[in-house]
């Protein structure tokens, strides 16, 4: 089965933010570490859960909760360049991260208009 757009960047991100989490448990940074590995590797299993969804609303509510995620593993990687938490440079994984963010906002944002739309 062929994936469209989100679900392969999605699964290329959690790869990266695998192996940024491997790299931070080397620098003994173990809380953060767990947190961006969970909140990182969610966007895409929400991505995927969306795909098999049983509604629109399903649909949209799992999207939602993708962005939600997105932001927050943002959060996470600002937290750990920005607190200088560690020697990585997470620029690569910042940019894409943002693309994410901007694909899943407008997946919400139109399958909001489309369901408003057919009330």
């Amino acid at each position: 089965m062929k994936q469209n757009l989100i679900q392969e960047k999605s699964f290329s991100f959690a790869l990266q933010i695998i192996t940024v989490y491997k790299n931070l448990i080397k620098e003994k940074e173990f809380v953060l570490s767990k947190q961006l590995l969970r909140s990182g590797t969610s966007i895409g299993a929400n991505v995927e859960e969306a795909t098999a969804g049983s509604s629109v609303r399903d649909f949209r509510n799992k999207m939602s909760i993708s962005l939600k995620e997105a932001r927050e593993t943002r959060y996470w990687l600002n937290l750990l360049t920005q607190g200088k938490l560690t020697a990585l440079n997470l620029e690569t994984e910042l940019q894409e991260l943002n693309a994410i963010i901007n694909i899943l906002y407008k997946i919400v944002k139109t399958s909001t208009e489309k369901s408003a739309d057919s009330n």
